[in-house]
């Protein structure tokens, strides 16, 4: 068995306080897409830009969940 396959392929409950930082996460990211949307161009770009924030706030997450 793997141990990094096993972590990262399992349900991980939130652990008190980790709701707490999720939201402040997403809150963040939340006041960046707001700027990205308001100063930057409709474009391919700016599509790519939004979906990097989401994932960001998924890998960051996801790293606190898994860790």
């Amino acid at each position: 068995m793997n141990p990094v396959i096993e972590n990262n392929f399992k349900y991980h409950a939130p652990q008190p306080g980790q709701p707490e930082i999720y939201q402040e996460i997403r809150d963040k990211a939340k006041e960046l897409a707001y700027l990205i949307d308001e100063k930057a161009p409709n474009s391919r770009e700016k599509s790519l830009a939004m979906t990097k924030l989401e994932e960001a706030v998924m890998w960051a997450n996801a790293g606190i969940a898994r860790n």
